[in-house]
C-alpha cells in the first residue's frame, strides 16, 4: 500500500526545515499540530509569530550579503507593509526586529499613534505614507509633520497632492517627501499603465513647478510598485531598469534625493519545495540599480523595501476538519471542510491562489484524489488544485480518527480582503485564532487571540438585537 507519506516523500524533498512527521502526525515549525486542535477544536487560524523576526533577519541578511559583494554604496532599510495584515501583534513583533513602516490609509495613522503612545515607534521611525489620498489621509500626514515625525514622508501619488501640505504644513517644518511613479502593468492585465503614481513624463515637472522652491519641502524618494512583486522575469527586470534611470535623470536635477523605494515584495513559498532564489534576486537588484547608476554617472541610492507578504504572510495558516465525503458521480470524491475558502481564504477564489496544503493526521493511511468543498452555498466555494500538480490528494478517511487538513503560508491579506467577524458569505463564522510563540528556553506557548464568531454579534450587526 502506497501512503499519504509516501506520496509527499517521493514528490517533495520532505522532511524540510519547517515540516516535519512524528508519529503519523504533522510538525509545524517542531511542534506537534494536533494537540492543538485537541485543545481548540477547528476550524484554526494559527500565527506563528517567531517566523515574522525570521522573514525579516533573512532580508536584512540577503541585502547586507549583496550590498558588501558588490561594493554598493547605499544603504537598506525594511519596512513592513502595514496593509497585509494590520493586526497588533504582527506589527509588534516585525517593530521588535529595527525596521520602519509603510502605511496605505489615513486609518494606518491612527495605528502609528497607538504604536508611539506605547513606545514601539519612535518620532523619527519612517513612515512611508503611499496610496491615493482622501482629505483625511491628508490632515493626518499634516498634523503628523507638524507634530515632529521627521521621518513621515508623504509619497506624492498625483499632481495636485502636494497642494494641500504647501497650504497646511507649517512654515517652520522641514519634510521629505517622496514620488510615486506609475509603473507599467504585467502585458497580460487589462490595463497597460497602473492606475496610482504620477506618469514618468510628469516627474521631473511635479518637482521643479512645486517642491524645488519651497524651503518645507525636499525630494528625498523615488517610489515605484510592481504588482507581482520581485520575480526573476524579463517583465520585472524591464521595469527596473526604467524606473532606474529616471531616478538618474530626475538625480541629476535634484539633488536631494538620494533614496529609491522598491515596491512590490519579496514572494513566499508556496510549495513545500523551495521555488526562489532570494539571494541571487537581491544581488540582481542592487547590480542593475549600481551598473545603471554607474553607467549615469549618479551615486548609488539608498534602498528602502516595503515588504509585506513576504513579512508576515509563512507565519500564518488555516485548520479545518474534514466533516464527511461525497461521492458525486463516477470520479468526483469531495470532502467537506468546517470552513468556507471564499470567507476564510478569499484569495484562493478571487485570485486562484495555491498556498502549501498538507494533511494533519494520518499520514500512514492510503491517499485517494479529491476535491475540498466549502460550506457556503456558492458553486467557487472549492480548492482542487495545488502549485505543483492539478490535483489534490489527502488521506483516506477513517472512521475512528477524523481527518483534519492545514493551509500554511496564509498570513498575509486574508483577513483584509474577507474582513474580520463582521458578516460572511452564508453566516459562516470567523475562525478560533490561536498566537504561537517560543519562550527563551524553547519551548512552545498558545494563547486564544479571538473565540470562533458567535451569532449573537452577527445578530447585533444584522439589526436583529440592540
Amino acid at each position: 500500500m502506497d501512503t499519504y507519506h509516501d506520496l509527499i516523500s517521493q514528490t517533495f524533498d520532505f522532511p524540510s526545515q519547517e515540516f516535519t512527521v512524528e508519529g503519523n502526525e504533522l510538525y509545524f515549525h517542531g511542534f506537534p499540530l494536533m494537540p492543538l486542535i485537541e485543545k481548540h477544536g477547528t476550524p484554526l487560524r494559527l500565527t506563528y509569530l517567531p517566523k515574522i523576526s525570521s522573514q525579516i533577519q533573512r532580508a536584512k541578511q540577503w541585502f547586507s550579503q549583496g550590498i558588501e559583494k558588490l561594493n554598493y554604496q547605499g544603504s537598506y532599510t525594511y519596512c513592513y507593509c502595514t496593509k497585509a495584515s494590520h493586526f497588533a501583534f504582527v506589527v509588534e513583533e516585525a517593530l521588535k526586529n529595527d525596521i520602519h513602516i509603510e502605511t496605505s490609509s489615513g486609518y494606518d495613522m491612527h495605528i502609528i499613534r497607538a504604536l508611539h503612545a506605547k513606545g514601539k515607534i519612535q518620532k523619527d521611525t519612517y513612515i512611508i505614507a503611499n496610496g491615493f489620498k482622501r482629505e483625511r489621509y491628508k490632515r493626518y500626514l499634516t498634523e503628523f509633520m507638524n507634530d515632529g515625525f521627521v521621518n513621515c514622508m508623504p509619497i506624492l501619488d498625483n499632481l495636485n497632492e502636494i497642494d494641500y501640505y504647501k497650504e497646511h504644513v507649517r512654515e517652520d517644518v522641514r519634510a521629505n517627501l517622496g514620488i510615486r511613479l506609475a509603473s507599467d502593468e504585467e502585458p497580460r492585465f487589462q490595463f497597460y499603465t497602473s492606475r496610482l503614481g504620477v506618469r514618468y513624463a510628469d516627474a521631473i515637472p511635479l518637482y521643479e513647478e512645486k517642491i524645488k522652491e519651497d524651503p518645507r519641502f525636499e525630494l528625498t524618494m523615488l517610489h515605484y510598485f510592481i504588482n507581482t512583486g520581485i520575480k526573476d522575469t524579463s517583465y520585472y527586470w524591464s521595469e527596473l531598469r526604467r524606473f532606474v534611470h529616471k531616478y538618474c535623470e530626475l538625480r541629476k536635477v535634484c539633488p536631494t534625493l538620494h533614496t529609491i523605494d522598491i515596491g512590490g515584495g519579496l514572494p513566499i513559498q508556496t510549495s513545500i519545495q523551495p521555488e526562489y532564489d532570494y539571494p541571487y534576486m537581491i544581488e540582481e537588484v542592487l547590480r542593475t540599480i549600481q551598473r545603471i547608476c554607474r553607467e549615469e554617472g549618479v551615486p548609488e541610492p539608498h534602498i528602502f523595501t516595503e515588504f509585506g507578504i513576504f513579512t508576515v504572510g509563512e507565519s500564518g495558516a488555516h485548520v479545518y476538519s474534514i466533516l464527511d465525503e461525497k461521492l458525486q458521480n463516477d470520479k468526483e470524491l469531495w470532502y467537506m471542510i468546517d470552513g468556507s475558502f471564499i470567507t476564510n481564504l478569499p484569495d484562493t477564489w478571487a485570485l486562484n491562489q495555491r498556498f502549501i496544503m498538507l494533511a494533519l493526521n494520518g499520514w500512514e493511511r492510503s491517499y485517494k484524489k479529491i476535491q475540498l468543498g466549502g460550506m457556503t452555498c456558492d458553486s467557487q466555494d472549492y480548492y482542487n488544485a495545488e502549485k505543483h500538480i492539478y490535483q489534490v490528494f489527502l488521506p483516506e478517511q477513517s472512521p475512528q480518527k477524523p481527518l483534519y487538513v492545514g493551509f500554511f503560508h496564509t498570513g498575509a491579506y486574508q483577513e483584509q480582503l474577507s474582513g474580520y467577524g463582521g458578516i460572511k458569505h452564508c453566516l459562516i463564522p470567523a475562525p478560533k485564532h490561536i498566537i504561537i510563540d517560543r519562550e527563551e528556553d524553547g519551548s512552545v506557548r498558545d494563547w486564544e487571540f479571538a473565540p470562533e464568531q458567535d451569532p449573537e454579534s452577527m445578530m447585533r450587526i444584522l439589526g436583529y438585537t440592540e
